[in-house]
């Protein structure tokens, strides 16, 4: 393992994009429906090109649905407030092998939020072409 910021043959790069959103106006029902936005979560996952290892979800009582899918590139999960039709996402993943922005997208119009806000944080040392250097870097 060498410790000069360069991984070694075959390790990926330090480097992911981490997807935070909000979704509003969405039908309390989907919200709660803890079957459908399993399959919709791994869905947009899958079609992002994300590796999904494993998922895990928890209804919760009077309402709300929490679901968390591990992912070979990081992790992906949703929180939702049927009471208000609101709905939290978070999906990181690293390397450039899955797009979270795409997944956030699909989630979106899978769930027909009639709002969405959506940022992207570039996480890690950046990803540079072969020979290039980010700043601040050691040669």
């Amino acid at each position: 393992m060498s410790y000069d910021g360069a991984p070694d043959p075959g390790v990926g790069q330090f480097a992911g994009r981490h997807v935070l959103a909000e979704f509003d106006g969405i039908d309390p029902s989907l919200l709660d429906d803890l079957g459908f936005l399993r399959d919709t979560l791994e869905g947009a996952l899958r079609a992002a090109g994300a590796t999904i290892c494993d998922v895990v979800s928890k209804r919760f009582e009077p309402q709300g649905v929490t679901v968390l899918a591990l992912l070979s590139e990081s992790h992906a999960s949703i929180h939702t407030y049927p009471e208000i039709g609101s709905m939290f996402v978070d999906i990181f993943t690293c390397g450039e092998t899955a797009d979270p922005e795409l997944a956030a997208q699909l989630l979106r119009d899978r769930l027909g939020a009639a709002d969405a806000r959506i940022s992207t944080v570039l996480r890690g040392h950046p990803v540079q072409a072969t020979g290039v250097q980010a700043a601040g870097s050691a040669a």
